[in-house]
């Protein structure tokens, strides 16, 4: 709606479709009472026989603002109006459009399946861990860009006739990726659906529908032979693409409050004492920045890794930090120990805030095996973790700092004490 324009009288309603059909009682009775009904001619055909004959139609062809001028029109007119789309409009759907135009409080919306839904769902996946792209009207470069900054174990791309799958298993290739299992689905619920499996190799070479969404599971990044092996050095015969394996990164590669962070010398023990699995449950309780789960989650992409926070900007940081360094870190906002009752039991805990009544909920939920891991700065809260966990050490660091002409002088940080062992 832009300034000095009327007020809208009615509101829109959003049909996705399912197999050419609404998905609900809902989305039938808004097909149903509509004054105006605006889709693609595949799916202005799909109703056809559904909607009312006398009903209006409007086909989303052309350029999309003159549609949603006419859709305002129409608005300001006191039509009623439902629009159709594919599956859940909503995600990488026409709703984001029409909220800007309009407005999201007049949209009522009746989402069907999503196309990815009905991917993974195809081939008895879950995918509340997929990294979920789009080339569709969209660049591929970008989308490509994301899957290879991913640690997600699968990947679902949607696709369209600009960039279609082939496009892009050509430029995964291109990027260095190897080794997915790749499944292309193409007219989710209609007729004429399909579920093709493939590798890299064939997605690049096939010929595929272009409107398909493409699901890539255990895909390898950065691993690829560029030659032959020369004098002996095994460097000449990988990509440059490998991030290096560092821990105890320095607190200027996170976002963080007022110094409120453990220290970089600190993480890089912490880590260590915490012997980080390569798959598993990590906990971060008290997780503040989120430094530790971050690292963690840098080297040991498919462990489950767990931020526990109370503080809600901080819990937001937790995720600034987590996309900036491209891993998954799942953000539980609340206190513990109360807030890990609902969580799934540990392999490892690192409790970097909270008392000894915390430190006794994380070891009593530890599975066998695992460690927990926990720093203090106040000594009588260390012993106690000390007596519950067997070992304690305290981490005096003094870094250099410039003095001018003269050089260096060592300037200490705070002692911490750390405290770890098997529950």
């Amino acid at each position: 709606m832009r300034a000095g324009e009327p007020a809208l009288a009615t509101r829109v309603a959003v049909v996705g479709l399912h197999g050419g059909r609404p998905y609900g009682d809902g989305a039938l009775r808004a097909l149903a009472s509509s004054g105006l009904v605006v889709g693609s001619p595949r799916h202005l055909d799909a109703t056809a026989a559904i909607r009312p004959t006398a009903t209006p139609i409007l086909p989303l062809t052309g350029p999309l603002q003159s549609v949603l001028d006419r859709v305002e029109e129409a608005m300001v007119a006191g039509i009623e109006v439902c629009v159709l789309a594919s599956g859940d409009p909503g995600f990488f759907g026409i709703v984001r459009a029409l909220g800007q135009r309009v407005s999201p409080g007049r949209l009522v919306v009746h989402p069907a399946p999503s196309s990815v839904a009905l991917a993974f769902a195809r081939i008895g996946v879950p995918w509340d861990d997929a990294l979920v792209v789009s080339a569709h009207g969209r660049s591929l470069e970008d989308a490509v860009d994301a899957i290879m900054a991913s640690v997600a174990p699968s990947v679902a791309v949607l696709t369209a006739p600009a960039n279609p799958p082939q496009m892009l298993g050509r430029a995964l290739l291109a990027a260095g990726a190897t080794g997915a299992e790749v499944v292309v689905a193409s007219h989710l619920g209609d007729a004429g659906e399909t579920v093709a499996a493939a590798d890299l190799p064939g997605l690049a070479t096939g010929n595929y529908d272009p409107m398909s969404v493409v699901v890539l599971r255990h895909l390898q990044i950065g691993h690829v032979p560029i030659g032959p092996v020369e004098n002996g050095d095994v460097r000449a015969g990988l990509t440059a693409t490998v991030a290096p394996l560092a821990w105890g990164l320095p607190e200027a590669a996170f976002d963080h409050r007022d110094g409120m962070i453990t220290k970089a010398e600190v993480r890089a023990v912490v880590l260590g004492k915490l012997a980080v699995p390569v798959t598993g449950v990590l906990w971060d309780v008290g997780a503040g920045s989120g430094s530790v789960a971050v690292e963690c989650a840098r080297l040991a992409p498919a462990l489950r890794v767990l931020a526990i926070e109370r503080d809600p900007e901080q819990a937001q940081r937790i995720r600034t930090n987590a996309g900036a360094h491209g891993v998954n870190v799942e953000v539980v906002d609340g206190a513990a120990p109360d807030a890990l009752a609902a969580l799934p039991d540990p392999d490892r805990v690192f409790v970097g805030g909270g008392g000894l009544d915390v430190l006794d909920e994380a070891m009593r939920r530890l599975r066998p095996g695992g460690v927990v891991v926990a720093t203090f700065a106040v000594v009588e809260r260390a012993l106690g973790a000390a007596a519950r966990l067997g070992n304690l050490v305290q981490l005096s660091i003094s870094r250099g700092v410039p003095t001018g002409e003269l050089g260096l002088r060592l300037r200490a940080e705070n002692p911490v004490f750390l405290a770890w062992g098997p529950g």
